[in-house]
């Protein structure tokens, strides 16, 4: 804990403006440019996330993870060998049962080397005090700021509503996810919540910002101001200020509980949204679960030098694992955003379409999608469709 306190004080001394915001304004799938960076990302830095690369491939750090993680990143291996992507993962296995970190801190400097991993959910078995939550830790260690999640509807997929097309802005490392945690006195257990000025200004900028360069009118920001005044009243003031240098973009905030009836009554009146790092893990499994489930979905998490790509709700999924019939689409959704953030637009385009118009059109779907179909089916089905694409 006092190394976590020590390198966040050390962090806080490089003035806020010297900081990048690497991956800040991708446009969505097809119109992507590997590293294209913003007139904010220009002025700020000149530096673009390093990332290994020889002769025109990339190193990437796989991280399996538990549960359904294995079987769905053999899957993601299996359709980049058959469509060429040029893409040489280093497998790294998290045992989550072991006490130390050795694993761990392998996982963190491959990261580190590569610039950047496709990841499962890592469980964490420990019950031990010293063993802190390994997903939260690689966040923390490489400053993955903020997480986007991008829940839109797949037309045809059975589901509560249609057309939501809604973009999760989510803090990344502040918050109730800073691992603070101590009894004072016996019975009585104490957590900290850390909302910093830094921290909220950086995924406020990059919310907004975001809006601006993908043609979003609104940002959300969502909070719990009324009762922490402090911590979320900073979170909030901070979005109010940033706001004030995107005149041509609406800017309202909402409670989380008011935001979770609102998402499950209205999800289309959400364009971009705004939040600390409990309230996104909140509203990205339920409107995830709106739209499909856990299945579908991929996030994107960003940090000034590194980028880490997975399923969006981040879960395990221990109970269907090995059986089967998980839905293997979040997981490739996942690697496709990791292609077009390394460049390769058209292995990430032709695997985009196979993987839509197998759940879409041919409607080729797991249990979690009313469907009655095996994941080695779902896989088997984009590759007959890769098998009539030709990718240079």
């Amino acid at each position: 804990m006092a190394l976590r306190l020590t390198q966040r004080l050390l962090q806080a001394q490089t003035p806020f403006l010297a900081r990048g915001y690497p991956m800040l304004v991708t446009k969505e799938k097809t119109e992507d440019v590997a590293h294209t960076k913003s007139a904010l990302q220009k002025k700020l830095t000149g530096r673009d996330i390093p990332s290994a690369q020889y002769g025109g491939r990339h190193a990437v750090t796989m991280l399996p993870g538990g549960g359904i993680g294995p079987e769905l990143m053999n899957y993601v291996r299996e359709i980049f060998n058959y469509c060429g992507a040029p893409i040489d993962f280093e497998v790294i296995d998290i045992d989550p049962s072991t006490e130390g970190n050795d694993d761990l801190e392998y996982a963190i400097t491959s990261i580190k080397r590569n610039g950047v991993a496709l990841k499962g959910n890592i469980e964490t078995k420990s019950q031990s005090l010293s063993e802190t939550s390994r997903n939260v830790a690689i966040r923390n260690e490489l400053d993955l700021y903020v997480n986007v999640v991008h829940c839109k509807s797949y037309p045809g997929i059975p589901a509560r509503h249609k057309d939501v097309d809604v973009v999760l802005i989510r803090q990344n490392t502040d918050g109730e996810y800073a691992m603070l945690e101590h009894e004072s006195v016996p019975g009585i257990v104490e957590s900290m919540k850390v909302v910093t000025v830094e921290n909220a200004e950086r995924v406020a900028r990059y919310a907004f910002e975001y809006a601006r360069q993908n043609n979003r009118k609104r940002v959300t920001t969502i909070h719990k101001a009324n009762i922490m005044k402090l911590s979320d009243g900073l979170f909030l003031e901070v979005a109010n200020r940033v706001h004030k240098d995107y005149p041509e973009l609406e800017h309202n905030n909402m409670i989380i509980d008011n935001t979770c009836m609102q998402a499950v009554s209205n999800p289309h009146q959400f364009d971009v949204m705004n939040m600390t790092n409990l309230y996104g893990t909140i509203v990205s499994n339920v409107i995830c679960g709106l739209i499909g489930g856990a299945g579908l979905i991929s996030g994107r998490n960003y940090g000034d030098h590194y980028a880490v790509f997975e399923p969006g709700t981040r879960n395990t999924g221990t109970a269907i694992a090995g059986k089967n019939v998980a839905n293997p689409v979040a997981m490739i959704n996942a690697s496709i955003d990791m292609l077009n953030h390394l460049g390769h637009k058209e292995h990430a385009n032709v695997i985009y379409e196979a993987t839509y118009q197998t759940i879409v059109n041919d409607a080729i779907r797991t249990p979690d999608l009313g469907g009655n179909h095996s994941s080695t089916d779902v896989v088997e089905n984009i590759l007959k469709i890769l098998s009539t694409k030709r990718v240079n």
